[in-house]
């Protein structure tokens, strides 16, 4: 029989630090958004001084021209930039090192990162290891890494509405050998300036707006309800999944203000959670991406109705705020159990409405099950559940789903 135990502040590991002595928050330096923002980024370099651009961007953002709008602004301004295009989809060790020793022979001085999670967390990891390079193996940054200077300066611009990992002190890296994703926390590697601009997310197909979209609602979810949730981040994270109620199926369909709604929301999210910490949706999802690949989006999204289910017997009035915030009316005539169960049936109409099936048959393997349930627990992000779970029970919710 499942305990429903709730870990209280003293007990949450994914604070950077674990000591609540103060409440910590951190964030860009700056930050622009709206159509067009990008021209910002010629501003930024003037500025700063900046001499020459390591540019981290995916090769289907290269090949579709994505990639180019950046570009574009920075052949246009005269300044010159070496691009690096060695990022896979949940990026490598090998992606990592290979960038680092790119980034030492091309003579460059700053980064800029275009893309979703994958290029954004290359670029935080190369960035890192430039001005640390006693953590050059890269699995030494795992967890809470000691580094002692800020990563090289980076320009991040988002393509996806979802990760935010622009505005995060996160970064995720797999561990191709031991078939593992590894979480690093540094506030060290923040980008000094995020470009959020929707129009670099307009080329995204409906699926990956779907995905990252729903990531992002597991963002504000699951912030908000984390052990180390506290009224400034709760500030964020209902005002992000308001947002992304709204806007989420009108981007999906690649409607202007949905797209512009959702590239807010989801920055708000990251805001709060880069902060406060995440918990057991995002472990699991971390894993499922090393086993199978499995899009992180994707996976974060196939998992939340599941994860809250799990979470709602210590989440107190959380989930009718969640209700409200999500658009369910007369959440306030509701009995706990009523919000909690409408909280849930928004997010899974959402996740229908946008074509996200919360099914992992056919993905998951019988005889990985058990291995699986061991890395998610031990994943950085777990601790950071509000409730308390054991292997047994994160293996419990993996087959509720297969």
């Amino acid at each position: 029989m499942l305990k429903c135990i709730q870990l209280v502040k003293s007990e949450q590991f994914y604070n950077y630090g674990g000591v609540f002595m103060a409440q910590r928050f951190i964030l860009n330096g700056t930050s622009y958004h709206g159509a067009g923002a990008i021209q910002e980024i010629a501003t930024e370099v003037k500025s700063r001084g900046f001499k020459k651009a390591f540019v981290c961007s995916d090769p289907d953002l290269v090949k579709f021209g994505v990639t180019a709008k950046v570009l574009k602004v920075l052949d246009d301004n005269g300044f010159p930039y070496e691009l690096y295009s060695n990022i896979k989809p949940n990026p490598t060790i090998e992606n990592v090192q290979t960038g680092v020793e790119a980034f030492k022979n091309a003579g460059t001085d700053y980064l800029i990162a275009i893309g979703g999670g994958s290029s954004m967390d290359t670029a935080k990891a190369i960035g890192i290891i430039i001005n640390n390079p006693e953590f050059a193996d890269v699995r030494s940054l795992e967890g809470v890494a000691d580094t002692k200077n800020p990563a090289v300066p980076i320009i991040a611009v988002p393509t996806t509405a979802g990760t935010a990992a622009e505005v995060t002190i996160n970064y995720v890296i797999t561990d191709a050998e031991k078939n593992r994703k590894m979480v690093c926390v540094d506030p060290h590697d923040i980008p000094v300036v995020a470009v959020v601009d929707p129009d670099m997310m307009s080329s995204m197909p409906k699926g990956l707006t779907a995905a990252t979209g729903m990531d992002a609602l597991t963002h504000a979810i699951e912030g908000y309800i984390t052990a180390g949730a506290w009224e400034l981040s709760d500030m964020f994270h209902i005002k992000a999944i308001e947002l992304i109620a709204k806007n989420l199926r009108a981007a999906v369909n690649n409607e202007k203000d949905g797209r512009e709604g959702m590239a807010l929301g989801q920055y708000i999210a990251g805001m709060g959670f880069s902060n406060v910490g995440l918990g057991v949706d995002h472990a699991m999802a971390h894993t499922l991406s090393a086993y199978y690949d499995m899009p992180h989006g994707k996976a974060c999204a196939t998992l939340l109705p599941t994860s809250m289910e799990f979470n709602a017997c210590v989440s107190g009035e959380k989930y009718r705020e969640i209700a409200r915030a999500m658009g369910v009316k007369g959440v306030d005539e509701m009995s706990q159990e009523e919000y909690r169960k409408a909280a849930i049936d928004a997010v899974k109409q959402l996740a229908s409405d946008v074509g996200i099936e919360c099914s992992l048959k056919g993905i998951v393997k019988e005889e990985d099950l058990h291995q699986l349930s061991i890395d998610a627990f031990n994943d950085a992000c777990r601790p950071g559940n509000p409730r308390e779970c054991t292997v047994e029970d994160i293996e419990a919710l993996y087959r509720s789903l297969m």
